[in-house]
């Protein structure tokens, strides 16, 4: 089935390139017409909207013009797709940035490059569509997401943490005072309660030979992230 596609790139290399890409390798997708800056490219959805709009972020020397743009693309023209085939090989900032505005997915200019596979799984409707360098970077995340949480939820039975061990040892990391964590709603305890809970947590997670000295709540905090029972990319308050 063919389609319509406008490419919107501004180094005349690489467009040439990426046409060639298209003429030799995507025959059933017709280029209406080619854009390298972002005026040239709503001049031509004004005359042709496309099925899809293959998209570089960086315009102009720009890094955010594409994000705008694809956001505009999904606020106004909200069928057509968006892939992004981008130089940006190391700003993940803005990878996240232009998949929270709309983009169908991201083909990297490095290893495979774009392919008629990825092209058609677009038009086919699939989201999230990545080449094999983005793809290594979110399995790498990706797992070592999960090998974290299954580290935190074996320090959690083995050092036998509850709720409001958890909520307490957060909310310390985060420079709460014991006065002002006995203030929150979710926590029933007062502040005596609270000191106990934490001398009880230092037993727990420190040696006879470690506690030598004392462990203040700084050390018991940084025990806590060792450990990942709390998680420092995930250090939120709780409603007071």
């Amino acid at each position: 089935m063919n389609y319509k596609v406008i490419i919107v790139e501004d180094v005349k290399l690489e467009l040439k390139g990426t046409e060639e890409i298209f003429r030799n390798e995507i025959p059933e997708a017709e280029i209406i017409g080619t854009a390298m800056t972002e005026k040239d490219f709503w001049s031509l959805m004004e005359i042709q909207v496309p099925d899809m709009v293959l998209l570089d972020l960086g315009l102009g020397g720009s890094t955010t013009v594409g994000v705008d743009i694809c956001r505009n693309i999904r606020q106004r023209y909200a069928d057509v797709r968006v892939l992004i085939f981008t130089g940006e090989i190391l700003n993940e900032r803005l990878w996240v940035d232009v998949l929270d505005a709309g983009a169908t997915g991201i083909i990297l200019k490095t290893g495979e490059l774009l392919t008629k596979t990825d092209v058609q799984a677009v038009m086919d409707g699939k989201r999230w569509v990545f080449n094999e360098p983005i793809m290594e970077k979110i399995l790498s995340r990706f797992k070592r997401s999960v090998e974290n949480e299954s580290k935190r939820q074996e320090a959690i039975i083995d050092y036998d943490i509850d709720e409001y061990d958890e909520r307490l040892l957060r909310h310390l990391a985060l420079g709460y005072t014991k006065e002002m964590i006995a203030g929150l709603k979710s926590m029933p305890f007062g502040v005596k309660s609270l000191e106990k809970r934490q001398n009880e947590l230092i037993g727990r997670l420190f040696t006879p030979d470690e506690r030598d000295g004392g462990v203040n709540a700084t050390r018991l905090v940084v025990r806590a992230l060792e450990l990942r029972i709390i998680d420092i990319d995930h250090l939120e308050a709780d409603d007071e």
